[in-house]
C-alpha cells in the first residue's frame, strides 16, 4: 500500500500536479478530522446528557423512598378487621 501511494506521488510529481494532488489529501484529511470531532463531541453530550437524566431520576426516587420509609415509621399497626377470638 504505501508503495502504490509513492508511486502515485512520483507520477504526481512528473505531470506537475503534486501541489493539487497535496492540496486534495490534506483538504481531505482535515474534513475527516473535523467530522470526527464533532461526531464525538455530540456523542459526548449525548451521554453526559443521559447520564445527568439517569442520576436525577434516581435521586427523585431515593427521595420519595426515604419519604414513603419515614411516614412508615412513625404509624401505628392497624387493628384487625374482624376478631377472631369465637
Amino acid at each position: 500500500m504505501l508503495v502504490f501511494i509513492l508511486i502515485l506521488l512520483l507520477v504526481a510529481a512528473i505531470f506537475g500536479v503534486l501541489g493539487a494532488v497535496l492540496k486534495a489529501v490534506v483538504f481531505l484529511v482535515i474534513t475527516a478530522v473535523l467530522t470526527l470531532t464533532v461526531l464525538g463531541a455530540i456523542a459526548w453530550w449525548g451521554i453526559r446528557r443521559s447520564a445527568r437524566k439517569f442520576s436525577a431520576e434516581y435521586t427523585r426516587q431515593m427521595n420519595e423512598h426515604a419519604a414513603y420509609r419515614e411516614n412508615e415509621a412513625g404509624r401505628q399497626p392497624l387493628p384487625p378487621h374482624h376478631d377472631d377470638r369465637y
